[in-house]
């Protein structure tokens, strides 16, 4: 009897342990460490073949398009240009996955995804925009088919 104690109670530490690890899965991160790296690093992680729009020293900017979706993928020179950048493109709403140096650009759904395989943070800018637009357009921020709508007021200030 005296073996079957020590035994059993081995038992129960090891089942509370299993159980202890398991009960918080739901807390567990889900996303990897964010990535980092060049635009080409951070594409192929993506699984892009990045059709690069802007090659300057500031920054890097290609568009992707995936199973997953439509993207624009911007990685910046300095943190300071990406958080220049983000204070900027919220004035127009979406959803940007934002790492170290990079942020993509596009709709919620491809966004979240991309977080599976970049990891970073999702930040959303709620829209401001007053178009009817269809869904399914990333924007990108360009300002130039819809993005102006939302600022003709300020035309009447004066």
């Amino acid at each position: 009897m005296r073996t079957e104690r020590p035994r059993l109670a081995l038992a129960v530490l090891a089942l509370a342990l299993l159980s202890g690890c398991g009960a918080n899965d739901d807390e567990a991160p889900k996303t990897p460490k964010t990535a980092t790296g060049s635009l080409e690093q951070l594409a192929e992680q993506a699984a892009c073949d990045p059709n690069v729009q802007t090659d300057a020293e500031e920054l890097r900017q290609a568009n992707c398009r995936t199973g997953d979706g439509r993207y624009i993928l911007t990685t910046f020179a300095t943190d300071r240009g990406l958080r220049e950048w983000i204070n900027e493109a919220n004035d127009y709403g979406g959803s940007y996955l934002v790492g170290r140096k990079w942020v993509v650009s596009g709709d919620a759904k491809v966004v979240e995804t991309l977080r599976g395989r970049l990891g970073g943070t999702v930040e959303t800018a709620p829209e401001h925009h007053s178009g009817g637009g269809e869904g399914g357009d990333t924007g990108g921020g360009s300002g130039e088919s819809e993005g102006g709508e939302g600022h003709a007021g300020h035309d009447d200030m004066g």
